[in-house]
């Protein structure tokens, strides 16, 4: 009689043993989770409110100057929260080459107040290194993680 106490005693403490680290190893787990959600949290929802459209008329001869060997492309803010206007924080593609933030020129167009804000325009004028050959072109602008593409011919 006393054998079996003893070992259901022994048992009872192995098995609270077991149950305070497995919930220890779980608050660590819990606790880890919502740091990154709350971490990713604010990232996400930029991404989220972040919204752009190219609206340059392809048709137009307004895109592409060949004298100053120049491509114009006029980018909406179509998201709900203003974006960034340095060239550092946009990212250009044209013709399936990262174009350099030095050689690009980003300008509000629709307010002279010089922040991108929800609704307005930036005319983003690419500097090429030269001029553009007859046929198709593909300008890609990337902002906080959203991106669009011009096609236009030449």
């Amino acid at each position: 009689m006393a054998s079996l106490s003893a070992s259901s005693l022994i048992l009872f403490i192995a098995a609270i043993g077991i149950a305070a680290g497995v919930s220890g190893v779980m608050v660590d787990s819990v606790g880890g989770i919502s740091e990154s959600i709350t971490t990713h949290g604010d990232s996400v929802e930029e991404q989220l409110e972040t919204d752009i459209t190219i609206i340059s008329d392809t048709g137009s001869d307004a895109i592409y100057d060949g004298t100053n060997d120049t491509v114009t492309v006029l980018v909406k803010n179509t998201g709900a929260r203003p974006l960034p206007t340095d060239p550092d924080l946009v990212d250009v593609v044209f013709d399936g080459e990262y174009v350099v933030p030095s050689s690009t020129t980003i300008d509000v167009v629709s307010t002279n107040t010089g922040t991108w804000k929800e609704g307005e325009v930036i005319e983003l004028v690419i500097d090429l290194d030269g001029s553009l050959a007859t046929g198709e072109h593909r300008a890609t602008v990337i902002v906080d993680g959203d991106e669009e593409v011009l096609r236009f011919y030449v």
